[in-house]
């Protein structure tokens, strides 16, 4: 995704829950899964190593692609891969 922008909303949780727009820009630029949430809504998530040991996270970026420019609208991490990766 080249073109988007990243919601008020997004950016406070993103804040909150220390996930850094680096991070984000690196899961839109290359997933490693794309899904359709709902028609205009997509989710892209990657397993992305974070923290100090190293440890295996799912970053979720939420996007809807029906406007222009896209716009993330919720991005979070978890430890919880299984549940989430299909």
């Amino acid at each position: 995704m080249a073109h988007y922008v990243i919601g008020e909303h997004a950016r406070f949780e993103m804040t909150r829950r220390g996930l850094s727009e680096e991070i984000v820009r690196f899961v839109l630029a290359a997933p490693d899964r794309q899904i359709e949430i709902r028609p205009g809504r997509v989710v892209v998530q990657s397993q992305v190593k974070m923290s100090a040991p190293p440890k295996t996270y799912l970053t979720r970026v939420f996007v809807d692609v029906d406007r222009d420019p896209q716009e993330v609208v919720r991005a979070y991490r978890t430890s919880k891969v299984s549940k989430y990766w299909r």
